[in-house]
């Protein structure tokens, strides 16, 4: 018999979600290198290719609510509208370079936005109280930061790649190939799943598609034998069928209140989905355009910058993997303090480096820097939903999900409009607001740190 606090759903439809969320990754990683090329050859600048970047979020936030009313508490509606609308979107981005029309790739993305807001249900289904026990959450979390590592890793990589192409096809070239590419691998994952994956149980309502539904089997009892002996004299009569016991009502929390220190934990949990996803996506867009400015001498082309990040993702891949397991006998909070110390590390590194007037850094000290970032940051979103999931009743779980999708869209897109025009306000200023953001956190972090504890694993 397993234990439900080590409960995992079927694993055909675990492994449709993690796929998902990687290739999600992928999807949005993959323009990373050659998007500011691409916008500067249609008409546009690098801020530009920051908001090509980061704003599709916006719209994922705009399309969020209104399919949560659609989703029916379910995942294979929201599965469907991220695979149509990716796959659509992608297609849109392709085609720019034909039209020649610059705002039909940032149209592209936004529509590929919709497709985006799947990130919240792996979320909320690695933390959803009827699938998964709560000693397994925050290494399903680590699953989803492993497939983050491999979108970062790949998705530049592979963008970076299909710009080697060339140019001698107006349709399929070296900007317009990642949204064909893309396109056509999520038509195929769309049959894949749609054979594959097993939906969770019917819910009656929205707000508690969060408990758990868990078969206890009850030994009937012996109603002879819980029957007092009667007295002889007495005429024995026949027992008197009592009715039965109506169930326990539903555990609703419908009366839950929050404290103020659950308050300030919340807070601190969307504290850090906001900032590790700003300073991300910041890095993310600002590092091809440092690489090809003329205050740089590394001198790249969207090639060598894919190349760049993508070994700096596959660099933190092997201690993504530890933390897998690592995450089974750690707590939360001291994984959030690892890996905000390690980010912190490179961003004060970055500091150092870019002193005074100077921006030329060799390629050896940013590599380092772009590692402890990547690093860092990805392994403390590991557990700002799980921890959430675990102090909270389990009918929380939708707006908790909710909350710190939020807070990651916010970061995602800010940070890529922030890190395009990175050179622009000038490098030190760059990090510097980043450094604050962390230290903001770092305060909360330090005075909720009892507060903060949870279940391991």
């Amino acid at each position: 018999m397993i234990d439900i606090e080590y409960h995992l759903p079927a694993r055909s439809s675990l492994v449709i979600i993690l796929l998902t969320n990687a290739l999600l990754q992928i999807s949005f990683f993959i323009i990373v290198s050659s998007s500011s090329a691409y916008a500067k050859h249609l008409g546009g600048s690098s801020t530009f290719s920051g908001l090509v970047i980061g704003v599709p979020l916006s719209m994922s936030g705009i399309a969020l609510i209104p399919l949560m009313k659609y989703d029916q508490g379910k995942y294979s509606r929201p599965l469907h509208v991220c695979c149509g609308f990716m796959a659509f979107g992608h297609v849109l981005y392709g085609l720019a370079y034909h039209a020649n029309f610059l705002y039909l790739i940032l149209l592209g993305r936004m529509v590929q936005g919709v497709g985006f807001t799947f990130f919240m249900y792996t979320k909320r289904y690695c933390s959803d109280a009827r699938i998964v026990g709560i000693r397994r959450r925050t290494t399903l979390a680590g699953y989803l930061v492993l497939g983050q590592g491999a979108g970062m890793s790949a998705g530049p990589f592979f963008g970076g790649l299909l710009y080697k192409v060339g140019f001698k096809n107006s349709v399929f070239n070296g900007y317009s190939a990642p949204g064909w590419v893309m396109a056509g691998v999520w038509i195929a994952f769309w049959v894949a799943a749609t054979f594959l994956y097993e939906d969770v149980q019917d819910a009656p309502r929205h707000e508690s598609i969060e408990l758990p539904t868990v078969n206890v089997m009850i030994p009937v009892p012996d109603d002879q034998s819980k029957q007092p002996k009667e007295s002889s004299s007495r005429p024995s009569s026949p027992p008197v069928q009592s009715p039965p016991s109506p169930p326990p009502p539903p555990m609703e929390h419908e009366s839950f209140r929050t404290t103020p220190q659950q308050r300030g934990v919340i807070f601190c949990m969307c504290w850090f989905a906001m900032s590790c996803f700003f300073i991300l996506g910041a890095w993310e867009a600002n590092i091809p355009v440092y690489g090809s400015s003329i205050l740089s001498s590394l001198h790249w082309s969207p090639y060598a910058a894919g190349n760049f990040l993508a070994l700096g993702g596959a660099a933190t891949m092997p201690f993504l993997l530890l933390n897998l397991f690592a995450a089974r006998r750690t707590q939360d909070r001291s994984i959030l303090a690892l890996g905000t110390g390690l980010g912190l590390a490179g961003l004060i590194l970055a500091l150092i480096l870019f002193r005074g007037h100077m921006v030329n850094v060799h390629y050896a000290g940013l590599f380092v820097c772009w590692f402890l970032v990547a690093l860092g940051f990805n392994l403390a979103t590991t557990c700002t939903l799980s921890l959430l999931s675990k102090q909270l009743p389990p009918s929380w779980n939708a707006r908790t999900s909710l909350a710190i999708q939020y807070s990651n869209f916010t970061g995602r897109v800010t940070g890529s409009v922030w890190g395009g025009s990175g050179v622009h306000v000038g490098m030190r200023n760059y990090i510097g607001l980043e450094v604050a953001i962390v230290g903001i956190g770092g305060l909360l972090f330090t005075t909720l740190w009892r507060e903060l504890k949870a279940k391991t694993g």
